[in-house]
């Protein structure tokens, strides 16, 4: 059971028009996280200026963007959002059941990962584990992105780790129809 309780329909209407706006054009019904922050409707709209500019306006591929968001889920133990985004957005990047299974499972030297997504994940677990990017982390970057991406890739990663956070401290049950965690 999550520790706050989501709203639920009907909603209010200015709460069906924010959902419908977290949601994104998704043929679904509005996630546990979302019913869960319009509990605090001004929180929630401060938020979603920003979940939402990075989904939809970023300067990262989708799937850059995904095998990122993938990443930093799987290092913060965040299932709930892992499997959301796997469902949404793995498919529609191209990832396949098994890329999606490595995203959580792989060290960033696996032989399945080009050299770009390699750099990708190595930078996301060092700053998963220190909070920071060593030279060889930022130049191995560097090499496949530019400045805005990079500052975007930064962002990226800690805005999914404070979704972890809530996911995982609200302890968010999955979505019914969200794609199982490799191992569950």
């Amino acid at each position: 059971m999550p520790r706050i309780a989501p709203l639920s329909p009907p909603y209010e209407p200015g709460v069906g028009d924010a959902l419908t706006a977290w949601m994104g054009g998704v043929d679904k019904e509005p996630l546990l996280l979302f019913r869960t922050l319009l509990r605090n409707e001004e929180l929630a709209s401060r938020m979603r200026v920003l979940g939402a500019g990075l989904l939809a306006h970023g300067k990262l591929p989708a799937a850059d963007r995904e095998l990122v968001v993938a990443r930093v889920c799987a290092r913060s133990a965040c299932r709930y959002e892992w499997s959301v985004h796997a469902a949404i957005f793995g498919e529609a990047v191209g990832f396949t059941a098994d890329l999606l299974a490595a995203t959580v499972t792989a060290p960033p030297d696996d032989p399945r990962w080009s050299p770009r997504q390699a750099a990708l994940l190595g930078a996301a677990d060092e700053l998963h584990r220190t909070a920071a990017l060593s030279d060889p982390a930022w130049q191995a970057l560097a090499a496949h992105f530019d400045e805005d991406q990079i500052l975007e890739f930064l962002v990226l990663c800690g805005w999914y780790r404070t979704v972890a956070y809530l996911a995982n401290g609200l302890r968010l049950e999955s979505e019914p129809w969200s794609t199982p965690y490799p191992g569950t």
